[in-house]
């Protein structure tokens, strides 16, 4: 040690400096240079170590060693290459361990190539070099050869299994993960460990099969090996994905040293099992807990805020966001474009992505269905275009945005061409979602005979959402022999869906065929089928008010609806008709009433109208789709109240103000 500060010392210059030839040759002999090559490889300077290599004759398997450690470290392959020139150059045969992590160099660079030909070469192999081509295939995804390589090897450990074992579960084939994981069982030199157990935990989770994941829980419990981290994540996993949220919940509570990944998972699992507040209020304990939520994190709560429509929470976790300086580049920032796109806040969600230094493919696509949804399409399309004059490559995703922004803008044509651009321009194939989108534009449209022609030719099976699309257009087009084709496609897809029930009923209904109509109901009310209520939620003082059509159960239903009978009024000296025959034609919607007036949408305008002061706008969700006579009568509203109302529909946004709306009669 006494030499080496000494050595350090005598060298300080590395540090500062460039080494040169001729300064060497008056410090250094071979020793000093091989001790030179030793701090260079401590400061990372790599490039410079291997030029010194070059000046010693002959470089002792410690040097290399060193060389080729450092590379590993810094995942340095095009250096290390260059190490494993030189010591074919200067006739240096390496031993077993210096090859060993040549090999685990090329393995962890990804350079499986040229690891498998070092493997081939080497005249001796022990079981780290089989153990690291094994690991090297399975990490990235090459799981053929991963096992074939397995299934040659003279002897195996338990790195061995657990390397292919979780390369099957990272890679989605989860059946031959726990096909190998039965045979480790039988193996008698080997032992299943925590990692072993963890992975076969994973593969139970992806393929939903709790009985497993129970059996193995059990196996944990009875060996002592359910007290590690490793194995609490994956029980959380497992039981979450399984939908036992209660055995998560339990498993969550014991974690004595909760990590982020663990927070992240219980937080989104209580998401998907439709418990928000539970979702919401572990956020607020991971918040307060001291861990630094992840991206993810943050990304799984703003989606489940767009998700339930519940804009001042998002606005929470935006602001903590801010607080704690959350990577502007980040998938959760992404996120937040995509909340307040959902919760009808194009402003913010602009206002976010412009500050974005680069924005990603997420962004762009979450903004441009923002302004497709939010009745700017003109906008989306602009964005769309400017998103690749920028560089940003467009992905299938995103063009179902750009054909979104073509039918709520009518833009026919227009949409066309972006369809057939997506695979003649860019190379992408169609999917259902692209299908469902044109066929939805034409119907819209009229243009039947060109909606059959693509469905005829698709090279995909026609699904439920591009039946019910067409079925739309028929409805509003009266087109009965078109309607009666895509409902018996959608019966056979969904035979127990209502709406497809009801809207065909409606068609029958508007064509005056009430035999047809009658049958089409009484087979709906003999298969014990229900129509689906419909109903609409405001939020007031951060309280979320819900109503359902003619709701009597609201504290201020008398206010409510003394402010309906007397806006109706007003609305009917402007010159307001109500549209009774709109409701047999859209029965399953609406929920065929018998008072136009208590409508859910319209029961929460008149309480957000009379909750807020004058100007507030007004900010409605509904389930449904919105029917004309609320569409038209919120035009009025709007009018007479001096109130922007905002309407999210299961379509799209409607922004009424002064006697308009934005989606221009168009939706």
């Amino acid at each position: 040690m006494h030499k080496f500060r000494n050595f350090k010392r005598s060298f300080s210059f590395l540090k500062s400096q460039s080494l040169t030839q001729s300064r060497f040759n008056e410090r250094c002999d071979g020793n000093k240079l091989e001790e030179a090559i030793d701090v260079l490889c401590q400061q990372n300077r790599l490039n410079e170590a291997i030029e010194l290599l070059h000046q010693i004759h002959r470089p002792s398997p410690r040097i290399y060693s060193t060389l080729i450690a450092a590379c590993v470290r810094h995942r340095a392959l095009q250096e290390g290459k260059m190490v494993h020139a030189h010591t074919k150059a200067s006739e240096f045969v390496p031993g077993i361990s210096i090859s060993n992590r040549l090999l685990d160099l090329y393995s962890k660079c990804g350079s499986l190539g040229d690891a498998q030909k070092l493997f081939d070469e080497m005249i001796h192999r022990d079981l780290c070099s089989w153990n690291t081509m094994i690991a090297g295939y399975a990490k990235i995804g090459r799981l053929h050869q991963a096992r074939k390589l397995f299934d040659e090897m003279p002897q195996r450990d338990n790195f061995s299994w657990n390397a292919v074992i979780s390369g099957y579960v990272r890679h989605g084939c989860p059946w031959e993960a726990l096909e190998l994981f039965r045979s480790m069982q039988n193996h008698e030199s080997s032992n299943s460990n925590k990692f072993t157990l963890s992975s076969a935990l994973a593969a139970s989770a992806a393929i939903l099969c709790l009985r497993l994941g129970k059996e193995i829980h059990g196996y944990l419990t009875r060996t002592g090996l359910d007290s590690d981290e490793v194995v609490w994540s994956a029980l959380l996993d497992l039981y979450g994905k399984c939908g036992s949220l209660n055995e998560a919940r339990g498993i969550f509570y014991k974690m004595a040293n909760k990590d982020v990944v663990s927070w992240t998972t219980m937080i989104h699992r209580c998401f998907e099992d439709g418990r928000k507040e539970e979702g919401f209020s572990l956020f607020r304990e991971l918040m307060g807990s001291g861990i630094r939520p992840n991206e993810y994190t943050f990304a799984g709560v703003l989606n489940a805020c767009a998700g339930h429509a519940v804009e001042h929470l998002g606005k929470e976790v935006h602001s903590y966001m801010v607080r704690i300086g959350c990577d502007p580049c980040s998938y959760a920032v992404s996120a937040l474009v995509h909340l307040y796109s959902k919760c009808g806040n194009i402003e913010n969600a602009r206002r976010v992505f412009n500050q974005m230094p680069r924005p990603g493919l997420v962004s762009w696509t979450s903004l441009i269905a923002g302004y497709a949804q939010n009745g700017q399409p003109d906008e989306a399309l602009r964005l769309f275009e400017l998103s690749l004059r920028s560089g940003t490559k467009p992905d299938q995703v995103v063009f179902v945005g750009v054909l979104s922004a073509c039918t709520h803008a009518g833009l026919v044509d227009k949409g066309l061409k972006y369809f057939h651009s997506i695979k003649e321009k860019h190379g992408l194939m169609h999917t259902a979602d692209h299908y469902a989108c044109v066929i939805d534009l034409l119907a819209r449209s009229g243009r039947f005979k060109e909606a059959e022609d693509i469905i005829d030719k698709m090279p995909i099976k026609p699904d439920k959402f591009l039946w019910a699309a067409l079925l739309g257009g028929c409805r509003i087009h009266g087109n009965l022999e078109l309607a009666e084709r895509a409902a018996n496609a959608l019966f056979e897809i969904e035979p127990e869906d209502p709406a497809t029930y009801i809207t065909l009923a409606n068609i029958y209904a508007n064509a005056g065929l009430w035999t047809e109509e009658a049958k089409v109901r009484k087979t709906m009310e003999s298969r014990g089928i229900v129509k689906k209520p419909g109903k609409s939620w405001t939020e007031i003082k951060r309280q979320v008010h819900v109503f359902q059509v003619g709701d009597t159960s609201h504290s201020k239903i008398c206010d409510i609806h003394a402010f309906l009978g007397e806006i109706s009024k007003k609305m009917k000296e402007k010159g307001y008709i109500p549209d009774t025959n709109f409701v047999l034609r859209d029965v399953e919607e609406e929920q065929k009433e018998q008072n136009l007036v208590y409508h859910s949408e319209k029961l929460a305008v008149a309480f957000g109208i009379i909750s807020t002061p004058p100007g507030t706008p007004i900010k409605v969700y509904k389930n449904l789709r919105t029917c004309v006579d609320c569409h038209t009568a919120m035009k009025y509203i709007s009018k007479i109240v001096q109130r922007k109302i905002i309407v999210r529909d299961s379509n799209r946004f409607h922004y009424f103000e002064d006697g308009s709306c934005s989606c221009q009669d168009y939706w």
